[in-house]
């Protein structure tokens, strides 16, 4: 008969913190009941039809206008939270399962027990990813339920932050960077509370980066056209409706670019105009929707990449430590 998974420091590990599993568990139970009562209430309590009441007053459901209102306004609030997700992943394996035993010293005790301190990290580190992993996958496929195939979600647009990491692999590798961040972090402070603050702070901070740089990552479409009517005026066409707009303008005789507003009819201060601002056409750089997995693939590769870069570190760091 084949060994539990769950034995030795693994099972230590998550009867030490089993109060905090247990409320990551009912986090995504919590949150797969209200997203599957707010999709059945929206058919439920349909979208008042005909006049609202004599003071003004269109509320029909929990102070909402509709259940759908209440649905959209709940579903915008998960996948924003969903960023929150990596953060305290990161500040829960600095603190309290890295720090606080560095604290206490109760780390020295495992390594007495025939287990060497590569193997007490590394049984940390599986144990706490594949934990990880399996919580932010439960609420993307809640969040994945919630949005496919509802009529009315189109403001939830696949670019947005919350949104785009809620539907891709990219937020799996989040989850994983929290985990050895939050183990090299806590190597490194050694103190509980700021190891905490330190995990969930660098974690987020990459995550804050690489959003604001993402879409860089992959090399825009152009769409353009002649500039039609007057000469601020132009009218942009063929352009997908669920296309992310990264830039657009009108551009000269020669090419130049800039915005119609800033520099023409006259050119206003402060603003890079070319001398000729005669309008003889208009462009737009955009990522259409089929660049979404190109570029969730490309982040996932870098984040994973910093993932195990904050690994080795660790192991180097723990090795330094026992030396």
């Amino acid at each position: 008969m084949s060994a539990p998974l769950l034995r030795g420091t693994r099972w230590a590990d998550v009867r030490l913190h089993r109060g905090t599993l247990w409320a990551g568990l009912g986090l995504v139970v919590l949150a797969a009941v209200v997203t599957g009562y707010l999709r059945w209430a929206v058919y439920a309590y349909p979208e008042p039809t005909g006049a609202c009441t004599s003071d003004g007053s269109c509320e029909t459901f929990l102070g909402f206008a509709s259940a759908r209102d209440l649905f959209y306004e709940f579903l915008q609030n998960y996948s924003t939270g969903m960023l929150l997700i990596p953060v305290l992943i990161g500040a829960f394996v600095a603190g309290p399962v890295i720090g606080r035993e560095m604290e206490a010293g109760t780390h020295r005790l495992a390594w007495t027990q025939s287990q060497s301190p590569a193997r007490w990290l590394l049984s940390k580190l599986t144990v706490f990813a594949v934990l990880s992993v399996a919580g932010g996958l439960g609420l993307m496929a809640i969040f994945w339920i919630g949005r496919t195939g509802y009529e009315g979600m189109s403001d939830l647009v696949w670019a947005d932050r919350g949104v785009y990491e809620s539907i891709g692999p990219a937020l799996v590798a989040y989850c994983l960077l929290g985990v050895t961040v939050g183990a090299l972090v806590g190597l490194l402070v050694r103190r509980t509370l700021v190891a905490l603050a330190a995990g969930g702070l660098v974690t987020g901070l990459v995550l804050l980066g690489m959003g604001s740089v993402r879409w860089e990552l992959f090399p825009v479409q152009t769409i353009s056209g002649p500039a039609s009517g007057t000469s601020t005026s132009y009218t942009m066409h063929d352009l997908p409706l669920s296309s992310l707009i990264m830039d657009m303008g009108v551009h000269n005789a020669a090419g130049e670019r800039f915005v119609a507003g800033q520099c023409s009819p006259e050119q206003m201060a402060h603003f890079p105009c070319p001398s000729d601002t005669k309008i003889t056409g208009w462009y737009a750089d955009y990522h259409p929707y089929s660049h979404f997995w190109y570029v969730q693939l490309i982040e996932t590769g870098i984040v994973l990449a910093l993932t195990a870069a904050a690994a080795y570190a660790a192991f180097r760091v723990l090795r330094r430590r026992t030396a």
